[in-house]
């Protein structure tokens, strides 16, 4: 019995084991994924029983040619029903004419079904692929911090189209098989009973055989995906830090490590395609034998003139078609239960639910005033890492707010409880005086805009990527934030000007070109709210000039979050939020520039105190 396990929670590259289901849950989950290829599927059918009916005629000329041409028995009853007179010529050309006919159907009849499955097969796996990354878009980020990107991006790729070898090469082929069996079964019984269930009782041998094959290839089945995902994983990773890879020589390094989980990849699976290869040995004996057996009861029948020879070459040939379906389930059970492993990988993807979601009857949001205010908001990370511990603060409509801390001090935590990316465990989190989850999510995340230390680029034109959040921009629209961001004369000295593809990430431009077009992208947004994570720590001092006075442009009337660790950008600044460990220990209105004067002073102090503890620590020499 094919079995399906299935947890409400997904691992990295493991699945854990949950609840137990049948087969028949997974069947429902597969035609469910599949609902949009079921006219397909149903055509596919339909030409396979086509193909089964028109095997029963691949015997039926050898028989006449032996029994009713060669020898002298009469034409099976229902032709004499349509050629009453028959002579051995006029017999010969039919047998040969229904010959050719049949092939040349069973062909045309493979031909269709080969364009039909694999147009099918195509749209499953693409339809799936689609849902899965729709479906993983909208999961929370605690997702995918607790996760990765990795191991979800293999489960899309490579474990998504399982779906098209479970439904095309699986359930279609066996529900087809088992109608095979059935008809070919009441044939043989009506030609020979004694030799139709000789050779029906090997199923007993062939049931065993395939219930204990069966468990051993899903178990590693589910080994293999494991490793192999872990494979793809180093080659992501290397190819994402390729600078430094090689910043660091450690090219040969990387190499080693990619060899070392491939070979663990292989072993694995050349032990799965060896269990594989003997089941499939000891199944074609298993038939061999039931064939063999057959034959010589036959024969046995013929020198008793139970049977002709042509009956018995018509039985054996039926014999023949029994077996193929029946050897065919038993390899699709088999194969069934390896491509369960992907399957089950992909589902358990679909199956994670949000954690984010929206409440019955959000309440819409056109443009934000920008007030915010946290009311004693405590929020933990899944993963362990701090958040914030009961944070109050009040922030007026248009404010300049900076938030300054160190490394883990909580001020990137702050803006995921503005933007929603997390709920807080604790306390409120309000906009314009309503709960933020009062809002609908999509309503509420088109308040923001936002320029990021390293700005995001999408393989696509320059044009495409200012447009990235208004994608009904006109060209005007285009040039204009282009300008006001102090982009559009570099613009047009690139190769095709606003057409110019950036390459992957923005490859192909440099990182102030980039942070201007991010900020283009910000102005032609036009969002209530800004939010600037660092924008000017990591490009030249003439580009943050051009940079600093767009921004300037862009922050007036808006409602403006800047996190920094130069003290230089907060300098503009109306109110300071001073974050440590998770914990506002000072909020600060109208004197930024006097308060990171004295900030600047003590940290300078402790610094020289740490020091001075090291230095007096230390071991003499």
């Amino acid at each position: 019995m094919l079995k399906l396990s299935t947890d409400s929670r997904l691992k990295i590259g493991r699945v854990v084991p949950g609840v137990i289901h049948t087969s028949s849950y997974l069947l429902r989950r597969v035609l469910w994924q599949s609902r949009g290829c079921w006219p397909q599927l149903v055509a596919i059918v339909l030409l396979s029983l086509l193909a089964m009916v028109l095997s029963l005629l691949v015997p039926l000329p050898l028989k006449i040619a032996v029994d009713s041409i060669a020898g002298t028995a009469p034409l099976p009853g229902f032709l004499q029903h349509f050629f009453p007179q028959l002579s051995a010529a006029s017999g010969l050309a039919f047998a040969v004419a229904l010959m050719l006919t049949t092939a040349i159907l069973i062909n045309l009849q493979a031909l269709g079904s080969w364009w039909l499955q694999t147009y099918t097969a195509e749209k499953l796996v693409w339809d799936f692929r689609a849902r899965l990354l729709d479906h993983v878009q909208r999961l929370p980020m605690s997702f995918h911090d607790r996760n990765g990107t990795l191991d979800s991006a293999y489960r899309i790729q490579h474990d998504a189209p399982a779906i098209q070898y479970v439904v095309i090469q699986g359930l279609v082929p066996m529900a087809t098989a088992f109608l095979s069996i059935v008809i070919m079964l009441y044939v043989c019984l009506r030609l020979d009973m004694l030799v139709a269930l000789l050779a029906l009782s090997i199923s007993v041998p062939l049931f065993l055989l395939t219930r204990t094959c069966s468990q051993l290839v899903r178990s590693r089945s589910t080994v293999v995906k494991e490793l192999d995902s872990s494979a793809i994983g180093v080659v992501q990773e290397v190819l994402g830090s390729l600078r430094l890879v090689k910043a660091f020589g450690q090219e040969a390094r990387e190499y080693e490590r990619f060899v070392r989980h491939s070979q663990k990849r292989q072993a694995r699976q050349v032990k799965l395609a060896l269990t594989q290869g003997l089941f499939n040995l000891i199944i074609g004996l298993v038939v061999a034998g039931g064939s063999a057996a057959a034959l010589y009861i036959g024969v046995r029948h013929v020198t008793m003139g139970r049977l002709t020879v042509g009956d018995l070459l018509i039985l054996i040939a039926y014999i023949g078609q029994l077996y193929g379906p029946l050897q065919l389930v038993s390899n699709k059970i088999t194969e069934l239960h390896a491509w369960s492993a992907s399957l089950e990988r992909a589902l358990l993807l679909l199956d994670e639910a949000p954690e984010i979601s929206e409440m019955k009857n959000p309440v819409g949001l056109t443009r934000a005033r920008g007030e915010f205010e946290f009311r004693e908001v405590s929020f933990q990370y899944h993963h362990g890492a701090r958040g914030l511990r009961n944070v109050s603060f009040k922030i007026r409509p248009g404010a300049r707010v900076g938030i300054m801390g160190g490394s883990g001090a909580g001020k990137t935590t702050v803006i995921n409880l503005l933007m929603r990316f997390y709920d807080a465990n604790e306390g409120l989190v309000l906009l314009d005086g309503n709960d933020v989850r009062q809002y609908r999510i999509q309503d509420l995340r088109r308040q923001f805009s936002v320029v990021l230390q390293e700005p995001v680029l999408f393989a696509a034109s320059v044009a495409e990527n200012i447009a990235y959040g208004n994608p009904q921009a006109s060209n005007e629209q285009i040039y204009a934030a282009a300008m006001a961001a102090n982009s559009h004369d570099f613009i047009l000295q690139l190769p095709e000007g606003y057409d110019t593809n950036v390459g992957e990430r923005g490859s192909r431009l440099s990182g102030g070109e980039r942070q201007r077009i991010s900020l283009a992208r910000a102005f032609l947004r036009d969002s209530p709210i800004l939010v600037l994570d660092e924008p000017t720590s990591s490009i030249d001092l003439q580009t943050e000039v051009s940079i600093t006075t767009a921004l300037k442009s862009l922050m007036d009337g808006r409602t403006t979050f800047i996190i920094a660790h130069r003290l230089e950008t907060l300098k503009s600044c109306d109110m300071l939020l001073v974050l440590r460990n998770g914990e506002l220990v000072e909020v600060k209105y109208d004197a930024a520039e006097e308060y990171l004067k004295s900030y600047v002073e003590s940290i300078s102090r402790e610094v020289v105190h740490k020091n001075s503890l090291i230095a007096m620590s230390a071991p003499a020499s």
